[in-house]
């Protein structure tokens, strides 16, 4: 087994290391072992993922890597992998590189270090996971990320209503309600000549995991009346 601070023969590497989205206990062994032997773990926010290797009893060193990352910081990565480190990339919660700012680095690594080997360790993803539960039939959906926060969004909605095949996407919890009047305006009974199923995974794999599911009026008079269900991550599905 390789030993933390050994160098990979000149040769650095990348793992991409899934955690879990919600339970703890849903990260591979593979992960856990990856995130022990590495020189050091990037991460959105090392108050979230110190939690997840204090809770395994993983002492690794943690660097911030998010959407801000300055030019320095990609160069500094880029820097160590060229010397032969060994580097973890994690996301708070899921895969990293899905909706996820993980991209950036992995394609300026495929572009300027094309020797240097990049690892998947797979694991959760909220997409699948949702997917999996919705009890959607057919093998194929499109994944549209997060609904644009202001411009884009009408025309977001609008592309929802042309997919043949079911849409998954992420929401916040600051614009659920917003997002479910869109798909009634959009979607409903009234203003589409196909019906539409919505289904709504709340808080996945937690202790207040929740699936909802009917035509868009249903979801909305839902979550209307159970304002305090309004919390948490969630994914939408749309299907015929």
């Amino acid at each position: 087994m390789e030993s933390k601070n050994a160098k990979n023969h000149g040769q650095g590497r990348l793992s991409v290391v899934a955690t879990p989205i919600g339970n703890l206990e849903d990260i591979t062994l593979r992960a856990l072992r990856v995130l022990k032997e590495v020189d050091y773990v990037l991460c959105e926010d090392t108050r979230v993922t110190g939690k997840l290797l204090f809770h395994y009893e993983i002492k690794a060193k943690l660097k911030r890597y998010d959407a801000h990352a300055s030019e320095g910081v990609h160069e500094a990565i880029l820097a160590d992998l060229e010397e032969g480190r060994h580097i973890a990339l994690v996301s708070d919660a899921g895969t990293p590189g899905v909706s996820d700012p993980g991209v950036f680095l992995v394609a300026r690594v495929r572009q300027e270090l094309p020797k240097v080997r990049i690892d998947a360790i797979p694991g959760v993803s909220a997409i699948t996971t949702a997917f999996s539960i919705a009890g959607i039939t057919g093998n194929e959906f499109v994944f549209l990320g997060f609904v644009p926060h202001k411009k884009g969004r009408e025309t977001f909605f609008r592309a929802i209503a042309d997919y043949e095949i079911p849409v998954i996407f992420y929401e916040s919890v600051h614009r659920i309600m917003k997002t479910l009047e869109s798909l009634v305006k959009h979607l409903s009974s009234e203003n589409s000549t196909v019906n539409r199923t919505i289904t709504v995974a709340r808080e996945l794999t937690k202790l207040h995991e929740e699936v909802v599911q009917g035509t868009p009026e249903e979801l909305l008079s839902y979550y209307t009346d159970h304002l305090d269900h309004v919390r948490g991550e969630f994914v939408v599905l749309v299907s015929r």
